[in-house]
């Protein structure tokens, strides 16, 4: 894999030396995500799809590294043979995800309220910067570092800094048990159960409220993960009926894909604190015990962000469906003023010239 490295950092000398603007690619899951592209004859694109494998594993460790390239399917397929898992549940959004789409949209299914992001699995990555050398930041272990701990901060850079040639994570092993529960309730009733579960260990894994049409009323479905004992006791103090294991896989993976009837062309993403307040007239779909929270109807662009902003959170167009126009500001909620000072700083140092496309996360840095 040596020379297709090489040939991606010769690519990148060539496109610096062209004054060319690159945009990185693989397997193009997740080409919707983001601010849409300006495309002119500036940009050409780097395909880091054939730099992939899994350099290692070691199952007792729990740790795995990657090269970019590596489909997701692949890893999964390689962790389901020792009974292990992507614990933060990365969407794949088609056959052709890879982890290195997954690291750099940072983006994770219904399993993040219980186990964390996907930062929180990142150990190590190795990046290509505009001069054409690989970058190494952490390992393959976990240990406190002063400084910025640059493998996180990769997660969810949409590539503006470079591509992520390989990264190392962490994997769990998969529950012992895991039992899907659902009640009837309208949406106040599941802000109720998400209070009263939330200071209790029930190992709750996962959760959704999905709403009947556009009604108040809908069906909670909570999924609970652990030992065997564990699992029972907490169903006792959940409640709700028990669905067949096959079908809760089938909602978690549709949730997950965002293939349930519920999401639409065009989707917005509230993340707000759990508990908080609706931000919005349309009935949402809640998962992560409220705290992610889907829109299909937004009236209001600065009202959406003004509340979400004001309950502590951020409101992103996730999806634009044909007909939908993007935010002039763009579709992630602005930033601090801080931390684009920071983004600014990072993107000179390792980006100077700014060969690497970053307006689809951030305009103008």
């Amino acid at each position: 894999m040596n020379f297709i490295k090489e040939d991606l950092a010769e690519q990148v000398v060539a496109a610096v030396a062209g004054r060319k603007q690159i945009v990185i690619r693989a397997g193009g899951t997740k080409a919707f995500y983001g601010n849409a592209m300006v495309h002119n004859e500036q940009l050409v694109e780097l395909d880091v799809a054939p730099y992939n494998g899994i350099s290692s594993y070691e199952p007792t460790e729990l740790v795995m590294t990657a090269r970019c390239g590596t489909l997701l399917r692949d890893i999964e397929a390689v962790l389901d043979e020792n009974n292990q898992r992507l614990a933060w549940e990365p969407p794949h959004f088609g056959e052709q995800a890879t982890i290195g789409g997954a690291i750099a949209t940072g983006l994770a299914g219904p399993g993040r309220m219980a186990v964390g992001s996907a930062s929180d699995f990142v150990l190590g990555t190795q990046l290509l910067n505009a001069e054409g050398q690989i970058l190494r930041f952490g390992g393959t272990v976990m240990k406190n570092v002063a400084g910025y701990d640059m493998s996180r901060l990769l997660t969810g850079s949409m590539g503006v800094f470079g591509p992520i040639l390989e990264v190392s994570f962490k994997v769990l092993p998969k529950p012992i048990a895991e039992v899907t529960l659902q009640r009837h309730c309208s949406l106040n009733e599941a802000f109720d159960c998400f209070g009263q579960w939330q200071a209790k260990s029930l190992g709750i894994s996962a959760s959704a409220w999905i709403p009947h049409d556009d009604s108040q009323d809908g069906v909670l479905y909570v999924r609970i993960s652990g030992a065997e004992p564990a699992v029972k006791q907490a169903c006792a103090v959940v409640g709700g009926e028990r669905m067949d294991t096959q079908l809760a896989n089938q909602l978690w993976l549709s949730l997950r894909e965002q293939t349930h009837p519920f999401f639409g062309d065009t989707v917005w993403r509230v993340s707000v604190p759990p508990l908080a307040e609706t931000v919005n007239e349309s009935v949402p779909l809640l998962e992560w015990g409220g705290a992610q929270r889907w829109l299909r109807q937004v009236g209001d662009v600065t009202n959406i962000r003004h509340a979400a902003a004001q309950r502590g959170g951020h409101a992103t167009l996730f999806r634009a469906g044909a007909g939908t126009s993007q935010p002039a500001d763009g579709v992630f909620h602005p930033v601090s003023a801080g931390i684009a000072a920071i983004t600014r700083r990072l993107k000179s140092n390792l980006d100077p010239l700014g060969t690497f496309y970053s307006d689809r996360l951030l305009r103008n840095i």
